[in-house]
């Protein structure tokens, strides 16, 4: 496995990591996981509805309502655990996350419009120590990553098919998001848009 390239400290990128056939097959297992775990469109505690569909593989999902953020075993309009985590994901995360701790969440993030995810912290899960992987499939991201604090000076960059990423270290609790996504850019996805996987340690 190649070196990746270093974004920022602790903001690590592999381009193109994942072949074309991995790409595929990952986006199959997140279509037959939508049926029956449906990609949902979760309030946020202010009480709008977030742009990105979601939904999860693994024992925890991350769910949103008026009550708050917060990680939960089943999903929350089937009341049924979340589909398994796929093979690959597993030994991905063995490779670049943690050897010997797998995760126990990979959040699904569909990306379709003018769907985008503001700037925001991944601080709901009990270590930081552990790192959080990102996985992009389909269309261009245009993914904007700062530093621990709101007002800190941000950077741009691409995340295309393929693209692995990484937040750990001194990154790990940065502010990222994405500004939008570059509609038509990929193919891969059916009915177009950007799936986006991210592992972590949530317990």
């Amino acid at each position: 496995m190649f070196q990746p390239l270093s974004v920022v400290p602790g903001f690590d990128l592999w381009p193109g990591l994942l072949d074309p056939a991995s790409q595929r097959a990952l986006v199959d297992a997140v279509m037959a996981a939508a049926q029956t775990a449906p990609f949902a469109h979760y309030d946020t505690a202010y009480g709008k509805a977030m742009s990105v569909g979601m939904t999860a593989f693994g024992p925890l999902g991350w769910t949103s309502d008026a009550s708050g953020y917060r990680y939960a075993e089943r999903h929350p309009a089937t009341d049924q655990p979340w589909p398994a985590m796929p093979a690959a994901l597993l030994d991905l995360w063995k490779a670049l996350g943690d050897h010997d701790t797998p995760p126990d969440s990979c959040l699904i993030n569909l990306y379709r419009g003018d769907a985008r995810m503001g700037l925001h912290q991944d601080r709901d899960e009990a270590d930081p120590a552990f790192p959080v992987l990102s996985i992009s499939l389909g269309d261009t991201a245009v993914f904007r990553i700062g530093g621990t604090n709101r007002k800190d000076p941000t950077r741009s960059l691409k995340l295309s098919s393929g693209d692995v990423c990484r937040l750990s270290g001194p990154a790990r609790l940065a502010f990222h998001g994405v500004d939008r996504i570059q509609a038509g850019s990929s193919g891969l996805v059916p009915g177009g848009g950007r799936i986006n996987l991210t592992l972590r340690r949530a317990r």
